[in-house]
């Protein structure tokens, strides 16, 4: 959004997908908020003196003794390393190094240079006007203070006093900075929700500092903010269409808060409700499965780590939550464990911003490895999880946690690879001596709720690696503000490997967290028998075309031979294609005609494949293109670089499938190889099994 008819046009969509409830709710919400406004505390203005509690104020959460010595070695020194560059001032925020972190400026974008009003009433200011603010996730990310526990974590582990008086510093600057609702870090909940538990987390950290007192307990400003961050999420928090991830990092805030600081008279109600918000919003946030209703891989985990420390203080304070959302939490484990590939990495479907509930490990630190650490100290491994090393957070928080929950009853006794209600399905190799073949099948719902705010258009899209190397790559997410046309390419049908009819996307974005159509997918068979592992799914995203199309894909696995085929129809004629092949950074190829020989030898796990590709098509290479956007790889957020992308254009023909072959060279055949009439003969006897009755699958 750039200017105020632009805006007028995304305000008008996003009310469209609104229930007329949550309209009523937001009116109110806009009442309540310019009420509010003789509320706010200028920076240089004294707060009023009744916001302080009366009565001791004690810190009791503290980790048991010794915890610290129990630490790996590896994992220390990879913190104490991080904990000296921020020192120095070094420090990496979303992309972009930064070399101002010994005395950061918490208003300013360093990616664009604007400095945000810090004392202009938070609900005035629009955080997604860059004009503004700037790129606000830059200025966000820093104030969420992460890198403060880090420090409190490296002090904890040495007793380095370097450490400790850096945090104070910062935590200092940042509370006399930003007085209740003045400036942009008042603006979004989670934000307020991810500060709760940090404040949390590094006190209990500096326990055993001789300054800790005088930075908290004794401190009328950092008692006061204590207090402003839970009273604004005991009044305004995420609803309706809007309350996905947020609303459980706001939640998971008031609780861990409410646990850790029970010092003011509304601390019981504040605790109460918290805990009953997280239950029902982890309930509603994901399916029975486990999987995040986001489908947006990286948000799965974010939630699960909120999760899991909002439940493990509320063990620790003596008021834990249930055990069906221990259960549930329980689900996204194991959920997570049978989702990641042979190095712990897990899907990179939907978008990603890297974000984490709390910093208590070196930012290098697999993310997806940490939370199955964690998750195993709290509800214990099963026997066919992967095995991720200790690291600082499971020791941490698995010595918070007053016991394990066992919960074994209802967790699966061998490793799922299929999630019916989220429409996941994952095609893969068995131990074997041979690197394992990874392939993720899209056949779920668009996204969750009426905006779907995290969903890209990748309905029938594939995702496979060899050994953990990304080969056919789902680009990723790389912005989320500021750069429109990337965040339009990166959440696009062009930028996944299924097809796009007509030029449009199978599903219509109406903003950047916005989407005002979705494609409806059905998965019509999944089947996984000896050497066999096959997936047939369709949806319903270009059925507005003139003639109407629908998208059938069917994908295979053949574990003897090891080898994929793709087969693709496009149930209508005339209509133009086109079907992307991303290749993962460290894939190179040769293209002739429809054949692409490809080989990663410098990766991980190095290898060679074969790409049978439809001949049908016309294939071009693509690699680093900005005019228009194609051929790129986000490896994190706020990062891009140069991919490779294999493009073939042309027009629909009915009943003639578009047949793809990715053939490993470690298979036992030879990569002469070409997609069989064989191959196509299995396509035309599965991939219509949907037209046959009994053979549905509830549309997602």
């Amino acid at each position: 959004m750039t200017g105020p008819a632009a805006r007028l046009g995304w305000y008008l969509r996003r009310v469209a997908r609104m229930s007329p409830a949550e309209v009523a709710w937001r009116m109110r919400d806009q009442q309540l908020k310019a009420a509010w406004r003789p509320r706010q505390v200028r920076p240089g203005q004294n707060a009023v003196a009744s916001a302080l509690p009366a009565g001791n104020r004690v810190f009791t959460a503290v980790l048991p003794a010794g915890t610290a010595d129990r630490v790996p070695t590896e994992a220390r020194a990879a913190i104490l390393a991080a904990a000296d560059r921020l020192l120095a001032g070094e420090w990496e925020v979303l992309g972009v190094r930064r070399e101002d972190m010994v005395a950061p400026d918490w208003f300013v974008d360093p990616t664009t240079g604007r400095r945000s009003d810090p004392g202009r009433y938070a609900f005035r200011i629009d955080h997604r006007a860059e004009e503004q603010v700037g790129n606000v996730k830059q200025i966000w990310e820093i104030s969420r203070l992460q890198h403060l526990t880090l420090l409190a974590t490296a002090w904890y582990l040495s007793h380095d006093e370097r450490y400790a008086r850096r945090v104070a510093d910062q935590l200092r600057s940042w509370w006399r900075e930003n007085p209740f609702l003045s400036g942009v870090h008042w603006t979004s909940g989670i934000e307020i929700g991810i500060r709760l538990i940090c404040f949390a987390w590094i006190r209990r950290l500096l326990a055993d500092w001789p300054g800790v007192t005088a930075l908290y307990e004794q401190d009328n400003l950092a008692i006061r903010q204590i207090r402003w961050h839970q009273q604004y999420l005991a009044t305004f928090r995420s609803r309706g269409s809007s309350a996905n991830n947020h609303v459980i990092a706001e939640a998971a805030g008031q609780l861990i808060a409410s646990c850790a600081f029970p010092w003011f008279r509304q601390s019981g109600r504040w605790r109460r409700r918290a805990a009953r918000l997280l239950e029902s919003e982890l309930a509603r946030n994901t399916f029975p499965s486990g999987v995040g209703r986001e489908l947006a891989s990286d948000y799965h985990g974010f939630v699960a780590e909120l999760g899991f420390l909002a439940a493990v203080e509320a063990d620790a304070s003596g008021h834990p939550l249930s055990e069906a959302t221990w259960a549930r939490l329980c689900a996204m484990a194991d959920t997570a464990a049978a989702l990641a590939d042979t190095r712990l990495r897990p899907p990179r479907q939907g978008d990603s911003d890297e974000g984490r509930a709390v910093l208590l490990d070196a930012p290098a630190r697999n993310r997806w490895a940490s939370l199955l650490a964690v998750a195993g100290e709290l509800v214990g491994p099963l026997g066919w999880w992967p095995e991720p090393s200790c690291d600082v957070a499971s020791t941490l928080v698995g010595a918070l946690a007053p016991s394990r929950h066992e919960l074994a009853d209802d967790r699966p006794a061998r490793r799922p690879s299929r999630f019916r209600d989220a429409g996941i399905t994952l095609l893969r190799t068995r131990g074997t001596d041979l690197p394992e073949i990874w392939c993720r099948c899209d056949g779920g719902p668009h996204g969750f709720l009426s905006i779907a705010a995290h969903a890209h258009a990748d309905a029938l899209s594939v995702e496979v690696r060899y050994g953990g190397v990304d080969i056919l790559a789902d680009p990723g997410t790389y912005c989320y503000h500021g750069e429109p046309s990337w965040r339009a390419y990166f959440r696009s049908t062009l930028a996944h490997n299924t097809a796009e009819v007509s030029g449009r996307s199978s599903s219509s974005p109406g903003g950047p967290f916005l989407w005002s159509r979705h494609a409806v997918t059905s998965e019509t068979e999944v089947v996984d028998e000896g050497d066999v592992a096959s997936w047939v799914a369709s949806h319903d995203g270009y059925a507005s075309l003139n003639p109407s199309v629908r998208h059938r894909r069917s994908v295979s696995l053949d574990r003897a031979s090891r080898m994929i085929d793709i087969f693709d129809e496009i149930e209508a004629s005339g209509h133009d294609i086109r079907l992307p092949f991303h290749l993962g950074p460290d894939v190179q190829v040769d293209l002739c005609d429809s054949r692409a020989q490809l080989s990663w030898p410098a990766a991980a796990t190095p290898g060679k494949a074969q790409l049978e590709l439809p001949p049908g098509l016309r294939w071009t290479l693509h690699r680093g293109e900005t005019d228009p956007i194609l051929g790129w790889y986000s490896p994190g957020f706020g990062q891009r670089i140069p991919a490779w992308t294999l493009l073939g254009l042309g027009r629909s023909v009915p009943g003639v499938p578009l047949t793809t072959r990715l053939e490993f060279a470690d298979g036992s055949t030879s990569l002469k190889s070409t997609a069989s009439r064989e191959a196509v003969s299995w396509y035309a006897s599965n991939a219509r099994l949907s037209e046959a009755p009994g053979n549905q699958v509830e549309a997602r």
